[in-house]
């Protein structure tokens, strides 16, 4: 089910819970314009598609002592599909890998990590990514600060898109 298959209902009802998810369906339902049960069948149907994959808190990592944020750009010597899997495999087991993509281009992958202290994360670095079979190179940049975190997809920039195109 594309985007395309979306009526506006569902685009905005995504748009809401995006920027609040912890609100009742009542509310979601009057911002909207709905009423509420086919609000909740909507927000279950959504769901169901794959389209709303879970309900997260945003918690501040450094108030939670992770005061260390890490890019690390990863190469591998082989790029088999084979391999790739097993990468992306084992970066699911690392705790402070928090995102994984794989690239094209130079870097075959990048990854997210978050860390107590820096050398927490030279420890991870050194004892695990750097050992890692199949890792060839790495290149990590320290995150300085934060200047932008959006959650989720930009929706007004669809719907401009859509009504463009109708």
């Amino acid at each position: 089910m594309g985007s395309t298959r979306l009526d506006p209902i569902d685009r905005k009802i995504l748009a809401e819970l995006q920027a609040d998810g912890r609100m009742t369906n009542v509310e979601l339902a009057k911002r909207v314009g709905i009423s509420a049960p086919p609000c909740l069948r909507r927000v279950r149907t959504l769901e169901e598609a794959g389209y709303i994959k879970g309900y997260h808190a945003d918690v501040d990592s450094r108030e939670l002592g992770f005061e260390v944020q890490v890019f690390a750009m990863v190469g591998l010597a082989s790029q088999a599909e084979s391999d790739l899997v097993a990468f992306e495999g084992r970066c699911r087991d690392w705790p402070l890998v928090r995102e994984c993509h794989m690239l094209n281009g130079e870097v075959d992958f990048i990854l997210k990590c978050v860390a107590p202290d820096l050398s927490s994360f030279q420890s991870f670095l050194t004892g695990v990514l750097l050992t890692t079979p199949n890792v060839a190179s790495v290149k990590t940049s320290l995150v300085i600060r934060k200047a932008k975190d959006a959650p989720g997809v930009p929706f007004d920039v669809l719907e401009a898109r859509l009504s463009t195109q109708a």
